[in-house]
């Protein structure tokens, strides 16, 4: 049986607001996800960023180990950033594989030597459009099954302006320049995207909700609470109903997020090539798509 170790990124606040909102903590979930696509796993969660315990984790004895995104700037002085930077060198040290979401992908660039900084275009929130891959993006196994160009949720102020030393960029935007990337760093492997390939509809849309105050308040991405709230009922109705081509058309929402298959392409190409995990059926993870609709609330 393979092992994955779930590192969390977010502090217990943080943690707390997501199982309010959505009933499970981000770590929580990419361990429920990790398991649907690949059920043999046995995943573990660790709360990072609160307590420092990871120097006695035996990081050896997992196959793998994912970093999760979190509401921290990793150019803050405090502890909790501080902590995480020090675990993914340790990692890197280590040799454990390595992969990472939005936060993940910046906590391994800075770990590694690069720089990550506010995107002086603003947030990327609900989805990140046209992300396209780069020459070498076409043919690295990360992407294995993406097309050209595609969509995925996300969520992200902060983005990688510095990539590390002989760093691989794998995938790019309008909005960040680095979307997706390789990062060869002493004895580790990381693959990392800046976007959320767990991420269903219905975890977006609780993120918009956990950031409401933000995308209706200050950065006005919403007229009022009424216009918020239609747009999360309808992610969260063509979550639960992806027939309704009326929702898919009038938001532009196709395939490459609809598709779970090839929403989860870079977590599933890690588990299968990195990890060796045996790779769910399609049918498989139709199902298990349907019991997460149901299970949350």
């Amino acid at each position: 049986m393979k092992k994955i170790l779930v590192a969390e990124g977010n502090i217990h606040a943080s943690r707390e607001l997501s199982r309010k909102i959505g009933g499970f903590s981000q770590g929580e979930r990419y361990a429920e996800v990790l398991r649907g696509l690949a059920p043999g796993l046995q995943v573990d969660v660790y709360d990072m960023p609160d307590t420092d315990l990871a120097p006695r984790l035996p990081l050896e004895a997992y196959d793998g180990i994912v970093l999760t995104g979190s509401a921290l700037n990793i150019y803050e002085d405090r502890p909790e950033v501080a902590r995480q930077v020090d675990f993914a060198r340790r990692v890197f040290q280590i040799g454990t594989p390595f992969f990472g979401s939005c936060w993940g992908l910046q906590v391994a660039t800075v770990a590694a030597g690069g720089l990550v900084e506010m995107n002086h275009r603003g947030r990327e929130i609900g989805f990140a459009r046209r992300i396209c891959l780069t020459d070498s993006g076409h043919s690295h196994p990360m992407h294995a099954g993406r097309p050209s160009c595609y969509d995925a949720p996300a969520v992200h102020t902060d983005h990688v302006t510095r990539p590390a030393e002989g760093m691989i960029i794998t995938a790019t935007n309008a909005m960040s320049e680095i979307q997706a990337g390789e990062i060869r760093h002493e004895n580790g492997v990381f693959w990392g995207v800046q976007y959320h390939p767990e991420y269903t509809l219905r975890d977006l849309s609780d993120v918009l909700v956990r950031y409401s105050e933000t995308v209706i308040g200050v950065e006005n991405y919403f007229r009022d609470p009424a216009d918020l709230d239609a747009y999360v009922d309808a992610l969260r109705t063509l979550g639960a109903d992806r027939s309704r081509r009326d929702i898919a058309w009038r938001y532009a929402i196709d395939e490459d997020l609809l598709d779970d298959r090839l929403r989860n392409s870079e977590l599933s190409n890690w588990l299968e090539i990195m990890v060796g995990a045996e790779p769910v059926t399609k049918e498989r993870q139709s199902v298990l798509f349907n019991y997460n609709v149901q299970r949350c609330p």
